[in-house]
């Protein structure tokens, strides 16, 4: 339980930082840039998409809907590739995360292993993929206009993104990882690691092997990547973890296989995986061991050596927050409309349906946006926490399932 409170107060300072920056660029970036940039199958989308995409603070499943609407609105198969990979691996708020538990080192290779492997993956995709960037299927959703708020209104935006709707997303994971972690350190002994002393290949392979089917967001894989090499695991393993890990999950895999097909999912853990392995082999054969090792002793010495009243009083405040984000994604599982006793049209069809794979708020962005394009749709509400989508208007029922399928989900109307 030490170990869990001691990496708690050592990277909540940085991890509230990190989600703080986050919500402005959310606020702040217009909402059309990424697709703006992203279409044509030439070098320079796949650039704008790795460029776009190392920042964000996306999730692995997050990143999915969104990179299949960009797909839809026309942007390129090879950026979209770009984009899935880069994405998920790292964000601003995993950057500043990154530093302060494992140091600079690490917060530079982190991004630098994402832009790699994206442009990697980008690039064939566009040499070996045939199949063309998918036109638009469906009607794209209105953008939010956010350069019609005034500026005490994006900063407000900016804040509930930061502390709420990033908290609901990535909080519960982070304190997984925060757990494992501890767990990893409490109860595996030192010596479970040493038949991998003399071969880190072996220990990446293994690394590999677990954290590619799980979830894993960048944030919370740090702490569990600090344990490893705590417990003897060679710097290279554990940044093959910090890649691979928030890189790619069984949900991601299988998304990608139906909406992009079998050749470019390949190309897809192809990328990640030999990038991963490289920039592990680099850092344990090519770069100073003490550049890391170094670091982490200090992360860990740091841990051990005080109390610090800053650091204890960002710990309850992440503390709150997370509760905060628990209470609002659960309270709205138990509203029910009384149409008597509310403001809804009593005349006006309404359709629910059952949307399953939805993780985070951008899915549930990603649905809304999805379907309230459709023709005939005059309001849509979904809702996270039990995965129904609410439909009003007069509209096809089948183009809702298309379009939402189009994206990545399953969907089905409710009988």
């Amino acid at each position: 339980m030490t170990e869990i409170l001691e990496l708690i107060n050592t990277m909540s300072p940085f991890v509230l930082l990190g989600f703080l920056l986050a919500g402005i660029m959310h606020a702040f970036v217009p909402g059309n840039l990424y697709s703006r940039y992203l279409g044509g199958g030439t070098f320079r989308s796949v650039i704008n998409a790795t460029i776009l995409g190392v920042p964000l603070p996306l999730c692995s499943c997050g990143v999915i809907p969104t990179a299949m609407s960009l797909h839809k609105e026309g942007a390129s198969k090879a950026a979209t590739v770009s984009f899935l990979i880069a994405t998920p691996q790292t964000g601003i708020d995993s950057i500043i995360a990154t530093y302060s538990l494992m140091g600079l080192p690490f917060a530079l290779l982190r991004p630098l292993a994402a832009i790699v492997t994206a442009l990697t993956g980008g690039l064939l995709t566009a040499k070996f993929s045939d199949e063309k960037a998918a036109k638009s299927t469906i009607t794209v959703a209105r953008q939010e206009n956010k350069e019609g708020k005034s500026f005490g209104a994006k900063i407000m935006a900016a804040l509930k993104y930061a502390f709420v709707d990033m908290m609901q997303d990535i909080g519960k994971w982070l304190m997984v990882g925060l757990i494992v972690a501890g767990l990893i350190t409490v109860f595996v002994p030192e010596s479970f690691f040493e038949i991998f002393a003399d071969n880190s290949l072996l220990s990446m392979l293994l690394v590999l092997l677990l954290a590619i089917p799980m979830y894993l967001c960048a944030t919370g894989s740090i702490p569990i990547a600090v344990a490893l090499m705590l417990k003897g695991l060679t710097p290279g393993t554990a940044f093959v973890l910090l890649m691979a890990g928030p890189a790619v999950n069984t949900a991601s895999m299988l998304i990608i296989g139906k909406v992009m097909g079998r050749r470019t999912l390949f190309l897809y853990l192809l990328s990640i995986i030999a990038g991963a392995i490289t920039f592990g082999l680099i850092i344990d054969n090519l770069l100073p061991r003490e550049w890391f090792s170094t670091t982490i002793a200090g992360a860990h010495a740091h841990e051990h050596g005080g109390f610090s009243y800053f650091d204890t009083a960002c710990s309850v405040l992440l503390a709150i927050l997370l509760i905060n984000a628990f209470i609002q994604r659960h309270r709205h599982k138990h509203h029910h409309c009384h149409c008597e006793e509310c403001s809804c049209n009593v005349h006006e069809e309404q359709t629910v349906f059952a949307v399953d794979g939805m993780a985070c708020n951008h899915c549930k962005a990603s649905v809304e946006k999805a379907i309230a394009a459709i023709e005939g749709v005059s309001g849509v509400d979904v809702n996270l926490a039990d995965g129904k989508a609410t439909v009003k208007g007069t509209f096809d029922k089948s183009k809702v399932i298309d379009a939402v399928t189009a994206i990545g989900f399953s969907i089905k109307e409710e009988v």
